[in-house]
């Protein structure tokens, strides 16, 4: 009877193996552990709620889907494209470069742009596009990887900076993780060991999109003979 609690496992793993509805699967499988484990519904109900309630700021993100659809439907995105177009200085490293920079400050003072939604897509991609669309045309793979390296650039700058701030969920993890390892770490202990990292990151990744910068116009020569 004991093994029966596990079923719940099970179900997960099938469930997302099948790919069946994600909510579903873990409702279903929250379920079949509560029953097998002698827990009542009320009780059940209670813990769903709760662990809801608990966890609610992950899902605040949803909040934001309408305002970018809005601001892209306004003209954002072209706004974006013309403001890049009459600033030639600004080529696509030294824009993926500067995005970093705000990432990783987002990052000390525990702020969370949620880059993919609320920035790469609508704003960053966009003004990376116009700034090489001055030198030559672009093909589909080169906007392609236009994509993949602004994405990737953000995805530097929210890891490897996320644990800047004391109060994050990473460093607070990280901390009582270790406490109850018998390693008591504070939270600050945490975040001075992050800096070294996301400076290392800052520099490695402005290097990578700066050879992205020669890469392309080696290509932009070639193409113009």
């Amino acid at each position: 009877m004991e093994h029966l609690k596990l079923l719940g496992i099970v179900i997960i793993v099938v469930g997302f193996a099948l790919k069946w509805d994600t909510t579903a699967v873990v409702v279903l499988a929250a379920v079949v552990t509560a029953v097998f484990s002698g827990m009542s519904i009320p009780a059940l109900l209670t813990t769903l709620g709760q662990s809801f309630v608990d966890n609610r700021m992950v899902s605040l993100f949803f909040l934001t889907l309408p305002m970018i659809g809005l601001v892209e439907s306004h003209g954002l995105k072209e706004v974006a494209v013309n403001g890049i177009q009459k600033l030639k200085k600004l080529t696509p490293s030294r824009i993926l470069n500067i995005y970093l920079v705000i990432r990783e400050l987002g990052g000390v003072f525990g702020i969370s742009l949620s880059g993919q939604v609320q920035f790469v897509r609508p704003l960053i991609t966009p003004m990376v596009t116009a700034a090489a669309e001055t030198k030559r045309k672009l093909t589909d793979k080169d906007i392609d990887l236009i994509k993949a390296r602004s994405a990737a650039t953000d995805n530097f700058g929210n890891f490897f900076a996320q644990n800047l701030f004391v109060a994050t969920a990473g460093v607070l993890l990280i901390a009582s993780t270790m406490k109850s390892l018998n390693h008591p770490v504070e939270p600050m202990q945490v975040v001075l060991a992050s800096i070294p990292v996301a400076l290392i990151t800052l520099v490695i990744v402005a290097i990578y999109n700066r050879w992205f910068d020669r890469q392309f116009e080696q290509q932009s020569h070639k193409g113009g003979k």
